[in-house]
């Protein structure tokens, strides 16, 4: 993550979501769907999920846990990134597009 751009993060340990202040520019309606998205994938699977934006502007997708966490579902992380992925490619993409105008 050392070289990445953090976006966003939610954390089911702590039950809050973080976005990063230099994205303020981000319209509302698009924070606010990174929030649902961001803490239903939490209260779901567990964890942390962190979007951040890697060196070449692509947006990364990436979870973790504390070791000591037995009700993380790391097989359904990866299958409910995968879904996201899909769902919400569009959105993503526009980040990217973002990104890439505003930010890189």
């Amino acid at each position: 993550m050392e070289d990445q751009n953090i976006l966003c993060a939610a954390s089911a340990y702590t039950e809050k979501f973080y976005i990063n202040p230099g994205y303020s520019a981000l319209p509302e309606g698009v924070i606010e769907e990174l929030r649902i998205t961001c803490v239903l994938f939490t209260a779901d699977v567990g964890g942390v999920l962190t979007i951040a934006f890697d060196e070449e502007g692509n947006l990364e997708l990436q979870t973790s846990h504390n070791e000591d966490d037995y009700f993380y579902d790391e097989i359904g992380s990866a299958l409910k990134i995968k879904q996201l992925q899909k769902d919400k490619r569009d959105l993503f993409e526009a980040l990217e597009m973002f990104y890439q105008v505003f930010i890189g």
